[in-house]
């Protein structure tokens, strides 16, 4: 008899997403199948060599706080540190590493290698097994067939994916591997609602052929943050980047090529990314511009291929050769590989909950590019959601899920289960209501209890947070013990006003031009205090304030969200609700009232109207 082999959670796909829900799936002690068509290329980065940013940054300290890789992988990979809008506050400041690709790759493997319970599956799934809405194992393209409780999707851009270099049209996922398109065919099947996306990725450049001696370099910070909360510091060499600038000539070239660009041309129908244009966009979007930045990013230590960040097209090779040629300092460069758009099938995530499962299929969870989003560390925060819950499912418990109020990842969950997207979804701190709270260098403080409590926390992981917890709580202490007059503090130095208000140095810290040296004149203990405790208590004295404020309203938010919707509600018979309303909630099917508020064109009466019918349905269902 034929034996199946079994497993509690399977992943498809091994790219940010995927290896982020293995990860999390094996951590909470499942048995996890990974599967990939290709094992030496679990970890690949596919586009720009970097890891974090703006908004970005935010989610791989989030993923991080939750015992992910990415961070450990980013920070072992680490050739450039920086930290963006490091001249704005900290609520805004994201952590961003130029990566060596190799190692980078290298790190991913070893992190998953050393996770008990994961197996690695070369092999292309072709087939889900489903019956009667309940998803029990995938099969293989050879035949193969493996059970599981639970099913990850994580297809990045594998989906009917075709590449587009001008008039010049193929399938794959991404140069070199083939597209997907039998599973794609399968997901059909499922009647779940889809649409097309694309994205797409610059020329690659030979780096000894670049004039570096004619650009502005850009080193990295002299005081490194970095990207993992277990991380102390750089642990290979450091590299300095370059910055050129497009010039007329350039976008003359572009324009004089529109017709044979994919885009213009009319051969991609998916809609790309907003906030990272290809050059053709660029050039007609921005006509007005005389030029846009290009930074020249080294891919590897002992690579010779520079990434020019900001020269993303699909315009043909010989077209890229001569735009690229046009710059300063590319005179003379060679390339190494031409650039390209991808185009690929997404499923809409709102027929996703906020555990990522599918909605009326259990078992099955969908993360990554598949859902929307653009980016390696949305993929990354999403693979550790489905990844976790997935795991639950397999035990029968119920999913975790994080709030808007409470992380990046929760917000991020929220607009695409909510609102769905209509270009490929990418994090900023914009999104955020509660970003003052939200902080990067808070993401442990905020998730690491949570995550532990779930079992998705090693003890590795929770032995660094508890011992970093004491030292600030031990700091708290003596910063707090006594308080001083205003005289006094100006005798030591700290500006603060005459209005006869005593305060304690905790306090004090919030104020720009006090140094560690300056509390210590008042309070001998603090010279011993580690000076990152003091930054940390630093950063939250500054946002103090406001921070109370946030936590009332988020209190608020997370009563509405405590106003659960039932599953089954039936919205087309609410009497006073608009006809658009009532097909938007029946699609959606948000899960509580909070959701419902951020449906496009809600309004306080239809709320109210939503809210009422369910405390009836509720106190019925009590009753029964």
């Amino acid at each position: 008899m034929f034996h199946v082999k079994q497993f509690d959670v399977i992943v498809i796909g091994g790219g940010h997403a995927g290896t982020e829900a293995a990860a999390a799936a094996a951590r909470m002690g499942s048995s996890v199948g990974l599967v990939t068509l290709d094992p030496a290329k679990i970890g690949v980065m596919s586009c720009n060599p970097a890891i974090g940013g703006l908004g970005k940054g935010h989610l791989v300290r989030e993923v991080d706080a939750l015992d992910g890789i990415i961070g450990r992988a980013g920070d072992a990979a680490g050739i450039q540190f920086r930290l963006l809008n490091r001249s704005k506050g900290p609520a805004v400041q994201g952590p961003r590493v130029q990566a060596d690709r190799s190692l980078f790759r290298a790190a991913v493997q070893d992190l998953l290698g050393k996770l008990s319970g994961l197996t690695i599956i070369r092999g292309e799934v072709v087939d889900l097994v489903e019956r009667d809405n309940r998803i029990s194992g995938v099969v293989l393209a050879d035949g193969t067939s493996l059970g599981a409780r639970a099913v990850v999707l994580t297809a990045g851009t594998f989906l009917n994916g075709v590449i587009h270099i001008g008039d010049v049209s193929r399938p794959a996922g991404r140069v070199g591997d083939a597209a997907s398109e039998k599973l794609a065919a399968r997901l059909a099947a499922l009647d779940l609602p889809r649409g097309r996306l694309k994205t797409g990725t610059p020329p690659r450049l030979d780096g000894r052929t670049i004039d570096w001696g004619r650009l502005e370099r850009q080193p990295g910070d002299e005081d490194p943050v970095m990207l993992s909360f277990l991380s102390s510091g750089p642990v290979v060499p450091q590299v300095v980047c370059g910055i050129t600038h497009t010039n007329g000539r350039t976008h003359d070239i572009v324009r004089a090529n529109l017709g044979r660009s994919a885009m213009y041309g009319g051969r991609i129908e998916g809609v790309g990314p907003r906030y990272c244009p290809s050059i053709e966009d660029k050039v007609v979007r921005f006509a007005d511009k005389e030029s846009h930045q290009v930074f020249l990013e080294p891919e590897g230590l002992h690579d010779d291929t520079v990434y020019p960040n900001g020269l993303s097209t699909s315009l043909p090779a010989d077209v890229q050769e001569a735009y690229v040629r046009s710059i300063r300092g590319l005179e003379q460069v060679r390339l190494t590989a031409p650039g390209y758009a991808v185009e690929y099938d997404y499923v809409d995530p709102r027929a996703l909950d906020r555990s990522l499962a599918v909605r009326g299929i259990e078992g099955l969870y969908f993360a990554g590019q598949v859902n929307g989003t653009t980016g390696y560390e949305e993929a990354a925060a999403q693979g550790v959601v489905a990844g976790a819950n997935a795991a639950r499912h397999a035990r029968g418990e119920a999913p975790i899920v994080l709030s808007r109020t409470e992380s990046y990842i929760g917000v991020m969950i929220d607009d695409l289960t909510v609102r769905g997207v209509t270009e490929p979804y990418r994090m900023f701190t914009s999104r955020a209501e509660y970003r003052l709270t939200l902080r990067a260098d808070n993401a442990d403080q905020r998730l690491t209890p949570m995550g532990a409590a779930v079992g998705l926390v090693g003890a590795a992981r929770l032995a660094a947070f508890d011992k970093k917890i004491a030292t600030l709580e031990k700091a708290r202490r003596v910063l707090s013990a006594r308080r001083f007059s205003p005289q006094i503090l100006a005798s030591a130095g700290i500006p603060v006003s005459a209005d006869g208000r005593s305060r304690n140095l905790l306090e004090c810290l919030g104020f720009a031009a006090v140094s560690q040296e300056t509390l210590a004149v008042l309070e001998p203990e603090a010279a011993a205090i580690p000076p990152e405790a003091v930054s940390q208590l630093r950063r939250e004295a500054l946002y103090a304030t406001f921070v109370e404020r946030q936590a009332s309203s988020a209190a608020a938010i997370r009563r509405d969200e405590g106003q659960a919707l039932p599953e089954d509600m039936d919205f087309g018979s609410i009497a006073g609700l608009s006809e658009e309303l009532r097909g938007k909630l029946m699609r959606i099917r948000p899960a509580n009232l909070a959701q419902a508020a951020r449906i496009e064109g809600m309004t306080p009466a239809a709320l109210l109207l939503l809210l009422t019918r369910a405390r009836r349905e509720n106190a019925q269902r009590a009753r029964a």
